[in-house]
């Protein structure tokens, strides 16, 4: 595995640290006056999501895992755990539904996703960053009421409040951005 400096650590990155795998979260550069330069970084535990400050000078190294991205496809929820299963090998994996926060609502029956895995182990899943949802709620579009920034909330048939747009109207298909959880376009 490559050992890169501390100062190279980049949010996203995963790395192997106290024999753990750590995810950076947020990673800010640090240039006290008195004394070297370093990175203040915040770890996310991969296995069981505990959080870490750590400070990497430029000196430190540290191993960057790279992590086998597959494309897999959900199936059902059971029991608090995802079924995904590999559209080539149809070989099944499970996990835990609190990985995906609160962007859980937007996975849809039958969605490929995004797994990482490292070795034979599953450790992370990505949704598509746009997924197609139905307005069920949402107030009348009103005539003459075009100001460029007025959005009006909505409620998507998963559930989940959205801002819209004012000539958005009940039973629509729109594009929601799963990374802001927010309204992209009409579908």
């Amino acid at each position: 595995m490559p050992k890169i400096n501390g100062n190279e650590i980049r949010p996203g990155n995963v790395l192997e640290h106290n024999d753990g795998l750590w995810s950076a979260v947020k990673v800010d550069h640090v240039k006290p006056g008195k004394g070297g330069a370093f990175a203040q970084v915040e770890l996310r535990n991969l296995r069981n999501g505990s959080k870490l400050n750590e400070r990497f000078r430029s000196a430190d190294k540290v191993e960057r895992v790279r992590l086998e991205q597959k494309d897999q496809q959900f199936l059902y929820e059971t029991d608090g755990m995802l079924v995904f299963m590999d559209s080539e090998t149809y070989e099944q994996i499970e996990l835990p539904a609190d990985l995906l926060g609160e962007r859980r609502p937007f996975l849809q029956d039958g969605m490929t996703i995004t797994v990482e895995f490292y070795e034979s182990e599953a450790l992370n899943a990505t949704l598509p960053q746009k997924v197609n949802c139905r307005v069920v709620e949402t107030e009348p579009v009103v005539k003459g009421q075009t100001a460029a920034n007025s959005f009006k909330p909505a409620i998507l048939d998963n559930g989940v409040k959205v801002m819209v747009p004012p000539f958005v109207g009940p039973d629509e298909e729109i594009v929601v951005n799963t990374e802001t959880m927010e309204y992209a376009e009409r579908a």
